[in-house]
């Protein structure tokens, strides 16, 4: 046995590497020999390219077979969005309410963006630049560097120290883990490939053939790609805020300058479409089909913030209309949400909130499609939207002290966040709390969420708005914004919490050791089976490894 140094594709499935360490095979003689007609050595890119781009939402084996579980940020989500309160287990004591993390044990519960990367993105897109290249397919080489850059940069920023230098070197049995600045230079060196392809125009470049790969994300816009590649790159800048190199280095100018070059109106959001069908690889991850999240439910935090009972949000007392598009209320019609660990304690019977497909809080059994939002079998699941790039244009123009420009993007933000809602997931809202124009003007002129000055505008306004944009969909950004403010840091301008009214759970679980979880353990089944002495150099052998601060956070 040794391993094998070509790797074989099949259409729309990843059999690529299992993890990253054990990437064994039986002999290149033996396939040679016996060759399988039903089984194409190399597959064509434009078949190929549809999966990766699934992995990046969360994938899941297609009808025809083959490809492991379901990998990607939404399934990590289930789990860790419990950090960010963005929900909770309908039981007490889950482990994740605790913000306790999984040690060395079988579980791979937390290493699927491990598994999206190594396994399903990296060895795919590296194959598609290849031929790509070969094949004088500009477009195709750039969109892989792209969702490349993008993969890096989600994978470094949930594990930490990964493995970049040695990754998918077929020969190696065990690798060595790079640092996080490394991992962030080389994601901005991908970046500029991915652009310096993208522009390109001769060879075989063609839009109507991108679109064959491309046909439910970008629909193979070209153009559109180059603008999700700028928005990645100005993620790289903003997330150093609070290293020393962020002033320094003029670190917010590049964030402005890169956000204004990507995602700036709703047309140009990243969005994984479904068509449907009795699949999981083509229903929305969050959907009753697929019932992924049956024992979830809403957090008291999003409840509060929404309806303006947080009475430390900058918004108390104020009714959110997008309220009815992100939560679900309770039987009485009020919106409650759970408390970390707790459960149902402390909610009467009827302000318990029905689950995510309206069914009741007990439920959890899959229910009609009559889910709201994202939670619906059909829902387009966004990745990357306008409204995000410009609160963290917002954040940018406050931290370099333009005031102006942070509350006019800041505004801007909000109003095609509502923009979005309304166009998109307007079904199965009541008529009577459909958003109109009043009642947006309403809530857009109120001085509690509009500053009539510049100088009113803070750190909660703009984090806290864009919490609430990002709601369901964007973990991966919301968690590390989070942890960049230590979840309950000061805005040293105004001494008050950053994410106003944000408390921790009453429980943290003791693997912590009184610590905040910052980051995942890497994937048990290639790392703990088969990489311990770069694991143990990493300190990831530690029960509370999962606590330890990330480099983007430290000055």
């Amino acid at each position: 046995m040794k391993n094998k140094k070509h790797i074989h594709y099949f259409i729309a499935v990843t059999l690529a590497l299992v993890g990253i360490a054990n990437l064994q095979s039986c002999s290149k003689k033996l396939d040679d020999a016996y060759l399988n007609p039903n089984n194409p050595v190399e597959g064509a890119i434009e078949a190929i390219l549809p999966n990766v781009i699934n992995q990046m939402t969360s994938t899941a084996a297609p009808p025809t077979g083959g490809g492991g579980g379901s990998y990607g940020p939404a399934t990590d989500a289930v789990n860790l969005a419990k950090y960010i309160q963005w929900w909770g287990t309908n039981t007490s004591g889950n482990l994740y309410d605790q913000l306790g993390g999984v040690f060395a044990t079988t579980s791979d519960v937390t290493g699927n963006v491990w598994a999206m990367h190594y396994y399903g993105i990296g060895p795919n897109a590296k194959y598609i630049i290849s031929r790509g290249i070969e094949q004088k397919k500009w477009d195709y080489v750039g969109v892989a560097h792209a969702i490349f850059a993008w993969s890096w940069l989600v994978t470094t920023e949930q594990y930490g120290e990964v493995i970049m230098r040695q990754a998918f070197d077929t020969e190696r049995q065990q690798f060595d883990y790079d640092s996080q600045a490394d991992v962030f230079d080389s994601v901005r060196v991908m970046c500029d490939n991915a652009i310096a392809y993208l522009n390109r125009t001769d060879g075989a470049v063609s839009a109507t053939n991108l679109k064959y790969g491309d046909n439910y994300f970008y629909g193979g816009d070209v153009n559109k790609w180059k603008k999700f590649v700028y928005a990645v790159k100005a993620k790289t800048y903003a997330h150093l805020s609070h290293k020393a190199i962020y002033t320094s280095r003029n670190f917010a100018d590049s964030v402005i300058k890169y956000c204004d070059l990507s995602v700036t109106s709703n047309a140009d959001n990243a969005v994984q479409k479904w068509v449907g069908g009795n699949f999981s690889g083509t229903n929305n991850f969050y959907g009753p089909y697929r019932n992924n999240i049956a024992t979830l439910r809403q957090s008291s935090y999003i409840a509060n913030l929404l309806t303006g009972t947080d009475t430390e949000s900058p918004f108390s007392g104020v009714f959110d209309p997008r309220t009815p598009y992100l939560i679900n209320e309770n039987p009485n019609g009020t919106f409650r949400g759970v408390q970390p660990a707790l459960g149902s304690t402390g909610l009467g019977l009827n302000d318990q909130p029905r689950n995510y497909w309206r069914a009741p809080y007990a439920s959890i059994a899959v229910t009609a499609d009559s889910g709201r939002y994202i939670f619906n079998n059909l829902a387009p699941f966004p990745l990357l939207t306008a409204s995000e790039m410009l609160f963290t244009k917002a954040e940018a123009a406050l931290r370099k002290g333009n005031r102006a420009l942070a509350l006019s993007t800041y505004k801007r933000a909000i109003e095609l966040n509502f923009e979005m809602l309304k166009t998109q997931y307007q079904s199965r809202i009541p008529w009577a709390s459909l958003i109109t124009p009043a009642t947006e003007a309403a809530y857009m002129t109120n001085p509690k969420v509009m500053p009539a000055d510049a100088n009113g505008l803070t750190l909660s306004h703009i984090m806290l708005q864009k919490y609430i944009a990002l709601y369901g969909y964007g973990f991966s950004e919301t968690w590390t914004d989070m942890r960049r403010y230590r979840y309950l840091d000061l805005d040293q301008e105004k001494g008050k919490k950053v994410y106003a009214g944000f408390t921790l759970p009453t429980t943290i679980h003791i693997f912590n050791a009184g610590k905040l979880p910052y980051r995942c353990r890497p994937r048990y089944n290639s790392e703990y089976l088969y990489n311990i002495p770069a694991l143990q150099k990493i300190g990831a052998l530690a029960s509370d490894y999962h606590t330890k601060e990330h480099w983007f956070m430290q000055p």
